[in-house]
Formats: structure tokens, C-alpha cells, sequence
């Protein structure tokens, strides 16, 4: 893969054998971010779990202090006075059984987080093959299959995101923007790392933290040392 020079030049500030506290990565993430927009601030965490096993399985939602910087579209699937909860929260979509064709034949998905209620699970099922590769199925684990319809959405607002293994057992999430100062970072960042230690399995044998790297979208990885994470 061929990197322009502003990569390589980013790439000479950083040190791939070492493994940096968090406030050392934190501060070369926002230096090595050269793009011309603001970049998104992304942890990747290698974890030592297989997730074929549902035992060993880590998943949840977090909301992070200080929100991720983006504006998130939310699609519900409500019915009854449900809708107009979900529309008087802020949701950005609210529908049943007619988005399904318009998701299913039409490719409509402009939209980021898919909330549910139970009762429209039945619904919501027939999207699997759709909205499952996408990571956007609602899950009851996320909090995004609910009947508190109201505080999902508002934590969705303020910066809830949700985390799960990809079929390597690494976790990817966005914390922040560069433009966010290096507390905000921090403070994002070891919210999320709290919320994943706290989500170990019991099964897990081994080192929990295999890798944990901070990069900005256009940017090089910066390894931390995990066993100052841990």
C-alpha cells in the first residue's frame, strides 16, 4: 500500500518498537494527523478471547464523556405511543413494517444506530441479512433493543458507542475527533478501556490485553503499553 509523504513524515515521530503510556500516544495521535479534515480518533484492542466461543463473546455499549464528534442518525422501530416517544427523543427515523422494503429492495440505510422495541424484534428480524454485516442490528446487550425507547436514543445522542470482536478478537472504535483536546481523548479513551476491562469473560485464560493501538484515521498506529491498561 503506497502512503503519500505526509504519512511517512507523520510515520518518523513514531516509535513502532515502543509501547507509550496514554498520554504520550494521545499526543502523538493529534500530531500525526495531517489530513486537511478532522480526523477520527480510533482505538484498535486485540484481545486474547476466541469469539467463536459464545463464552468468551465481549460485547457491549459505552457512553463516552464526551461524545465521538459526530452527529448519529437513529432509525427506531416502534409501534403504538412508542413512536411518538421515540420522535419526541430526537430519533431521526421512526417506522415498522414499512421500512422493510424500503431497507430491504431499495438499499436505504442513512442511518448509524437501529433501536427497537421487543414487540418489533419479529420486524426487525427479517432485516438480519441486511442490517447483521453492517453491525447494525439491535441488540438487547447494546441497549439498542429497549422499551425505554427515550434514554436509548439519548444516549446514542451523547456519545454511546458500541463494541464488539470482529472475526480477529479485535475490538475498533472511534474515541473522539482530533480536534478534541488530549483530556477529552484521555477521558473517552479510559472510559472505554474501564468498560472492556469490566467485560473480561470468566473463561479468558491468558493476557486479556493482547494489543491496544490509538490512531487517527489517515495516521499511523501508536502502540500502548497494556499492562499499564490492564
Amino acid at each position: 500500500m503506497k502512503r503519500g509523504k505526509k504519512y511517512a513524515e507523520a510515520a518518523k515521530l513514531v516509535d513502532r518498537a515502543m509501547q507509550y503510556d496514554v498520554e504520550e500516544a494521545i499526543s502523538l495521535v493529534k500530531k500525526t494527523a495531517v489530513a486537511k479534515f478532522d480526523e477520527t480518533v480510533e482505538a484498535h484492542i486485540r484481545l486474547g478471547v476466541d469469539g467463536r466461543h459464545a463464552d468468551q463473546q465481549v460485547r457491549g455499549a459505552v457512553v463516552l464523556p464526551h461524545g465521538t464528534g459526530k452527529s448519529v442518525r437513529v432509525l427506531v422501530f416502534a409501534k403504538g405511543d412508542k413512536v411518538a416517544e421515540a420522535e419526541a427523543a430526537g430519533a431521526d427515523f421512526v417506522g415498522g413494517d414499512e421500512l422493510i422494503p424500503k431497507i430491504q429492495n431499495e438499499g436505504w440505510l442513512d442511518f448509524d444506530v437501529v433501536v427497537a422495541t421487543p414487540d418489533m424484534m419479529g420486524v426487525v428480524g427479517r432485516l438480519g441479512r441486511v442490517l447483521g454485516p453492517k453491525g447494525l442490528m439491535p441488540n438487547p446487550k447494546a441497549g439498542t433493543v429497549t422499551m425505554d425507547v427515550t434514554k436509548a436514543i439519548q444516549d446514542i445522542k451523547a456519545g454511546k458507542i458500541e463494541y464488539r470482536l470482529d472475526k480477529a478478537n479485535i475490538i475498533h472504535v472511534p474515541v473522539g475527533k482530533v480536534s478534541f483536546t488530549e483530556e477529552q481523548l484521555r477521558d473517552n479513551f479510559m472510559t472505554l478501556m474501564d468498560a472492556i476491562n469490566k467485560a473480561k469473560p470468566s473463561s479468558a485464560k491468558g493476557q486479556y490485553l493482547r494489543s491496544v493501538t490509538l490512531a487517527a484515521t489517515m495516521g499511523p498506529g501508536i502502540k500502548l503499553n497494556t499492562i499499564k491498561l490492564a
